[in-house]
């Protein structure tokens, strides 16, 4: 058998770019495969320094990063990872490992350093750690308590709502027994049941659910929980439970049970209401129009300067006035016929101002329109319309005792399919405490005797029955705003008007 340097060739067939280093860092051999991947010749490496050709430094490494001093005191091999550039600019991770050649005295003559390319297997590293860091601030993030368990129940990890849920810190609770501390008696075990079996939304997966857990003060909390097993090879490794709490949805809804049962009692009492205000209009609606055919007859006998004269004047007056308080009362029990046609609302303003003419209280009144220069087309009753804002005005004049500004706007939102009217004016505006119950029947602020408190009410009744809404927008010391919205009628060719 022919004779070879076998220690030369093991040195050739090495799988890594290879350098032989003299202690003091000097490069005093390189392996093939180095000087083809690096493009040098071994003529100008021997005799440079390992940082000049490893790092284009002209200075040695700080003793904190360089591996060859502990290499030289241990004579023991190392190895790390070192980013850098490659040749062609690009970013590069090296694992180098530095392994000890002793000499026939047991001291380390030589070092041997190999760079073996792990740049694809670091970069798939980075991702994966970005991918972590990325979910994990999902899970942290999360409005919804999110809790990971082994299998033995042991938490893993619980994130910032879960620790605010049940009232432990990081400390108290990852390592605890999820069965003894979050659930009651017998609730882990129903969880995990229902997570093994497919009527729960499958094997593994337990659709959302109510239940009730424990925090750390022993109350019991309802909560709304989905789950599930996570799965290794197959096998299970470890449960995670997310869980939303109940208590605020339960207030809601018992707040609005409670809204509703009020204003089914109110609905109740409106409707009674409604029949005693109709049962009694008609009741002294037949006495009160003799009274006045009689007191009309009389007038009208009496010598213009005959002393009753006024005595049957004021009986007149306060029979028409009477008579205003049945049709009011009877407006407000929603008694009388409802003529349906289409309109322009604009129209309806102006025949209320039209009525409103020779009106005392509007002489001194400066009256403001800002109407749509389009059609804003109502479907209803033309005569209640105009008694709604008829209505709406003389209040105006009065919370301004008869002098200031009205301001009425009328506009549409087409999208919406809604007409909005606004009716301002700049009197001494409602005090806030008398807001809610200023569409209330028989509530009025004016003095005895110049209120019925039916207005507004009727007025509310109205808007409500050609399905609209009416609410005070704003008010204050310096004026009330009034805000009517109507559904907007789209004209078609098949709808005249």
């Amino acid at each position: 058998m022919e004779n070879f340097d076998w220690r030369e060739r093991l040195f050739e067939s090495l799988s890594f770019p290879t350098l032989i280093l003299a202690p003091d860092m000097t490069i005093a051999g390189a392996s093939k495969r180095f000087l083809e991947k690096y493009g040098y010749s071994e003529k100008e490496l021997i005799g440079r320094k390992c940082y000049q050709i490893l790092y284009q430094s002209g200075q040695s490494c700080p003793e904190s990063f360089c591996p060859l001093p502990n290499v030289l005191a241990t004579k023991k091999g190392t190895s790390m990872i070192r980013k850098t550039t490659g040749p062609d600019g690009a970013e590069l991770y090296e694992d180098r490992v530095c392994s000890p050649i002793l000499d026939d005295r047991g001291a380390v003559g030589y070092i041997m350093v190999s760079l073996r390319d792990v740049t694809r297997t670091k970069l798939l590293e980075v991702e994966l750690q970005k991918t972590n860091d990325f979910l994990e601030n999902i899970i942290a993030s999360s409005v919804a308590a999110i809790i990971v368990a082994d299998m033995k129940g042991v938490i893993l990890l619980m994130n910032e709502s879960a620790r605010k849920l049940f009232g432990y810190t990081d400390k108290m609770a990852v390592g605890k027994s999820i069965a003894e501390y979050l659930y009651t008696p017998g609730g882990a075990r129903s969880v995990m049941k229902k997570l093994r079996r497919p009527g729960y939304g499958g094997v593994g997966k337990l659709h959302t659910t109510e239940m009730r857990i424990i925090n750390s003060l022993g109350e019991e909390i309802p909560v709304e929980m989905n789950a599930s097993i996570i799965y290794q090879d197959g096998k299970e490794v470890a449960t995670m439970g997310i869980y939303n709490d109940l208590r605020p949805k339960i207030e809601i809804e018992k707040k609005l049970k409670e809204a509703e049962r009020i204003k089914l009692m109110q609905s109740n009492k409106m409707a009674s209401l409604g029949h005693l205000a109709a049962g009694v209009a008609h009741e002294i609606n037949n006495p009160l129009s003799g009274i006045l055919i009689d007191a009309s007859l009389m007038l009208e006998e009496l010598d213009k300067d005959s002393p009753m004269r006024r005595q049957i004047e004021d009986i007149v007056a306060d029979t028409n006035r009477c008579k205003d308080i049945v049709k009011n009362l009877l407006a407000y029990s929603r008694q009388t016929e409802f003529k349906k046609e289409i309109f322009n609302i604009n129209g309806v303003i102006e025949q209320a101002f039209s009525f409103l003419r020779e009106h005392a209280l509007l002489q001194n009144i400066t009256i403001n329109k800002e109407f749509s220069s389009s059609m804003l087309m109502c479907e209803g009753d033309n005569n209640q319309l105009i008694q709604v804002f008829t209505n709406l005005i003389i209040n105006a004049t009065q919370a301004m005792n008869g002098k200031g500004n009205i301001t009425v706007r009328a506009t549409k939102d087409k999208p919406k399919g809604r007409i909005y009217i606004e009716i301002s004016d700049t009197g001494c505006g409602i005090p806030e405490e008398d807001i809610p119950k200023i569409f209330d029947p028989f509530f009025t602020t004016k003095e005895e005797g110049k209120g019925t408190g039916l207005g507004l009410s009727t007025v509310h009744g109205i808007i409500e029955k050609h399905g609209g809404t009416i609410k005070v927008k704003e008010t204050s010391p310096e004026g009330t705003t009034f805000l009517i919205e109507l559904p907007l009628v789209k004209v078609t060719e098949d709808r005249l008007i």
